[in-house]
């Protein structure tokens, strides 16, 4: 089936909805529009919904990237013990420790 092919199926098919709602009488009219008003609102949700999903996965994904390449080059001048890591800028240089080799307390 061809993109004409279909798009003249649909439009033939919304041609005798209207004229089908233009035969029904005033209360099946409104009853008729507000299920149809009630669908779209749902189908905008739904389609409103799925997309800024998809963004905030997006979004969510860029960050993590960004989050463990920080994290790869914070490696570099930093020491780990375990897991423990201590930069390399915040060591003693040992004049401040105690006789049995312990930091002492700064307060």
């Amino acid at each position: 089936m061809s993109v004409e092919t279909l798009l003249a199926a649909v439009g033939l098919a919304l041609c005798l909805v209207l004229l089908a709602r233009m035969a029904l009488g005033a209360r099946r009219r409104a009853r008729l529009d507000a299920l149809v008003q009630r669908a779209a609102r749902g189908l905008e949700h739904r389609v409103r919904s799925r997309w800024r999903r998809h963004r905030l996965h997006g979004q969510a994904a860029r960050e993590a990237r960004a989050a463990i390449e920080r994290a790869r080059r914070a490696r570099h001048g930093v020491a780990r013990e375990g897991q423990i890591h201590r930069p390399r800028s915040l060591e003693r240089d040992g004049s401040d420790a105690a006789p049995d080799g312990r930091h002492r307390k700064d307060h």
